[in-house]
C-alpha cells in the first residue's frame, strides 16, 4: 500500500512537471518506468517470504557486534600438555555439566537482553516452590547454579537450549570468572605485596608491618579500601584471555591454558574474551551445535612460531 501511494504521488509530480516544462518528458520517462515496475506483486512477495524463511533456517553467523552467551562449568582440575616444540603448557580442565538456558530476557519485558543459564542437578525438596515453578515454566530440570549473561538480540536462545562445550573452539580466547581459594588471614606483605620495613639497622618489631596508614588531623580517619591485613582470597576473580587449547565435545570438557580461580568442583563462568577484537578470534558458532555434531576432540592447531627460535 505504501509503495502504491508513493507511485501515485510520483505520477502526480510528473504530470505537474510536464504542464510547466514539456521538455522534461524524456527525463521523467525513466522515473515513470521505475514507479510502474516497483509495484509489488503476489509472486514477488511470495519469493521474498520464501527467501526470508530459508535465511532463518540457515545457521546464523557471528558479526563484529555480536555478543553471545557464555556457559557455566565445573573446575575439574589441572593437567599439562606439550606442544610440537616441547614447551610445557599448564592446562585447566572445565566440565560443562548439562548447561541449559532457563530464561531469555528481552528489552520489551526486562529492559535489557540477557540469557539466564543453569548447571548441575538439585533435588526438588531443596528448592522453594517459586523456584520449582520457574524451572517448570522453562521446561528444564531443577538446576543447582544459575548465572546471567548479557547478549545481543541476535544471540538470544529459547529456554531449554543445551549449551555444550563445543560452543567454544580451539584457538579462541575466553574469560573465566570464579571465586578464588580462601587462604585465611594474611599480612600486607603476602596480601598486597608490600616491601616491608628494614630488617636491621635499628628497626624494632616493625619488619612486616604496613607502616603509616595516612591518617592525620586531616582527614582524621583511614579511608575505606585501604590496603591493610585481612582475609586473603575467597573473592570473585576473573582471569582474562585464557587460550582454549582443546575441546572434548563427547565428554563436554574444555581445556584452557593457565590457571582459573577456585577449588576443584567449584563453578566458574566461561565467556568470550572481552578484550580480544573480533578479528583476533576464530570463527565461532552463534547457535550451539546439535547433539552428536562435532562429537570428537578438537585440538589447537600446532602450526606456529618456534618459541625457542631466538635470533642473536
Amino acid at each position: 500500500m505504501l509503495r502504491l501511494r508513493g507511485a501515485q504521488a510520483l505520477s502526480k509530480a510528473a504530470a505537474f512537471a510536464l504542464r510547466t516544462d514539456p521538455s522534461a518528458s524524456q527525463s521523467l520517462l525513466g522515473w515513470n518506468s521505475l514507479a510502474l515496475t516497483s509495484r509489488p506483486s503476489v509472486r514477488g512477495l511470495a519469493q521474498e517470504a520464501v527467501a526470508h524463511t530459508e535465511a532463518e533456517a540457515q545457521p546464523r553467523g557471528m558479526s563484529a557486534s555480536t555478543r553471545r552467551s557464555g556457559v557455566l562449568a565445573v573446575k575439574v582440575g589441572m593437567t599439562q600438555e606439550w606442544d610440537n616444540w616441547g614447551a610445557r603448557l599448564p592446562i585447566s580442565i572445565l566440565w560443562v555439566d548439562g548447561c541449559k538456558v532457563v530464561q531469555a530476557k528481552t528489552d520489551d519485558r526486562e529492559g535489557y537482553t540477557a540469557l539466564q543459564v543453569g548447571i548441575g542437578a538439585k533435588r526438588e525438596k531443596q528448592v522453594a516452590g517459586t523456584q520449582r515453578g520457574h524451572f517448570a515454566k522453562a521446561g528444564v530440570p531443577i538446576l543447582r547454579k544459575l548465572a546471567e549473561f548479557r547478549v545481543t538480540p541476535d544471540a538470544v536462545l529459547p529456554p531449554g537450549t543445551e549449551l555444550r562445550a563445543n560452543l567454544f573452539v580451539p584457538g579462541q580466547y575466553v574469560d573465566v570468572c570464579g571465586t578464588s581459594i580462601g587462604k585465611g588471614f594474611a599480612g600486607v606483605m603476602k596480601r598486597w605485596g608490600f616491601k616491608g620495613q628494614p630488617a636491621s639497622h635499628g628497626a624494632s618489631l616493625a619488619h612486616r608491618v604496613p607502616g603509616s596508614t595516612g591518617g592525620n588531623q586531616d582527614p582524621g580517619k583511614v579511608w575505606k579500601g585501604k590496603k591493610l591485613p585481612g582475609r586473603l582470597g575467597g573473592v570473585r576473580k576473573t582471569v582474562q584471555n585464557c587460550l582454549v587449547y582443546k575441546v572434548d565435545a563427547a565428554r563436554n570438557l574444555i581445556y584452557v591454558v593457565g590457571q582459573v580461580p577456585g577449588h576443584k568442583g567449584n563453578f566458574v563462568r566461561v565467556a568470550d574474551a572481552v578484550k580480544k577484537a573480533f578479528e583476533q578470534q576464530p570463527m565461532r558458532p552463534l547457535v550451539p551445535p546439535a547433539v552428536g555434531q562435532g562429537s570428537g576432540v578438537a585440538t589447537l592447531d600446532p602450526n606456529g612460531r618456534d618459541p625457542y627460535d631466538f635470533q642473536d
